[in-house]
């Protein structure tokens, strides 16, 4: 077991206990419209530097979902958007920066600057493609599920398994299961099954975990869903791509709040033959930023799609982007992007 679980080689083992062992300022950040991966990744990582010693602060750059609110310590992250001189006091006064779930400093978008004024002293953990992010340490992994996954490994790699608490296990489930949609894709490897079972061990509750994610919607949120699948969803190339549209008016008919629309860019896939799925959607506070997201099934690579024409990247299956545009010319600049990609739907 202990051979699947292993990541790091011994150099860099060496090499990220001495930063931590040589570092007192510590921060712990992710990127911009964090998901349950990078909420999770990082609380979980806090706890441990917590564990060792150390008194980690957890910045991000602007809200989680509403459904994530429970998470443990949620209540200590520091908010960039809402505190943005206290973040960049910690850090600049950092001795090192810990970047969870990214892969370069623009996913903190206005946080940018401040992440790279920090110090050089960085540590990288993430598993998306291609890491740019300059770091003294780049612990990434992009075969792994979720970033998660890559910090629950490091951990059982450092030998503390045994002391981790349950909140550190509930937020590293969290994150797996929200990046895995349920353990339903990306999520074939045996080693997955067998952390999910040390995990257990903890004594967390999945079922509810699963409840507290899942199953949170408002009335509201549930019309909006409906709403977009029957009104908005574009079916293309003989069924076998959709995308769908979401206005900034929409939203506020709808009482939006962050998480509203979490995984609904998944629904479409549940249609017979269907291998792309689009989501468009207005920033609701930026005119002409509209949030793109891509899923797919089997072998379509939607990471080069959202790279292509999205201004954007990803895994094979699950990618995301922006456009700076009106939402007019996204579903325009979206069915080019279909059109172009046709051979491999069929």
């Amino acid at each position: 077991m202990e051979m699947k679980l292993n990541l790091l080689s011994q150099q860099e083992i060496d090499e990220l206990n001495l930063i931590i062992e040589n570092s007192e300022r510590i921060v712990v950040c992710a990127h911009k419209g964090p998901d349950g991966d990078a909420v999770g990744s990082a609380l979980a990582w806090a706890e441990y530097l917590q564990q060792r010693g150390k008194s980690p602060a957890v910045v991000l750059p602007d809200a989680w979902p509403d459904f994530l609110q429970w998470m443990p310590n949620a209540q200590t992250i520091i908010r960039y958007d809402k505190h943005p001189e206290q973040v960049e006091q910690l850090l600049r006064e950092a001795d090192v920066v810990f970047c969870l779930d990214m892969n370069a400093t623009e996913r903190v978008l206005a946080m940018q600057t401040a992440l790279e004024e920090s110090t050089p002293c960085r540590v990288v953990i993430d598993h998306h493609l291609d890491p740019t992010l300059p770091a003294k340490l780049t612990l990434s992994f992009p075969e792994l599920s979720s970033t998660c996954e890559t910090v629950f490994r490091i951990i059982y790699q450092l030998g503390a398994f045994e002391q981790m608490t349950k909140s550190m296990a509930t937020c590293i489930y969290c994150g797996m299961m929200t990046d895995t949609g349920a353990f339903t894709y990306n999520s074939t490897r045996p080693e997955i099954y067998t952390i999910l079972g040390l995990l257990l061990t903890k004594r967390i509750d999945k079922d509810r975990i699963y409840r507290r994610v899942y199953n949170t919607f408002s009335h509201w949120a549930l019309r909006l869903r409906g709403y977009v699948i029957y009104r908005k969803m574009n079916v293309l190339e003989n069924g076998r791509a959709s995308y769908f549209s979401l206005t900034r008016q929409e939203m506020s008919d709808f009482h939006f709040i962050r998480g509203d629309v979490e995984g609904l860019v998944n629904e479409p896939l549940r249609i017979r033959g269907m291998r792309l799925s689009i989501s468009l959607r207005e920033d609701d506070r930026v005119d002409n930023l509209v949030w793109v997201s891509l899923r797919s099934y089997d072998d379509f690579p939607c990471n080069k799609m959202a790279e292509e024409f999205f201004n954007g990247g990803g895994h094979l299956n699950a990618s995301g982007g922006r456009l700076n545009c009106s939402i007019e010319e996204a579903e325009q600049i979206t069915r080019k992007a279909i059109a172009a990609y046709s051979e491999l739907l069929k």
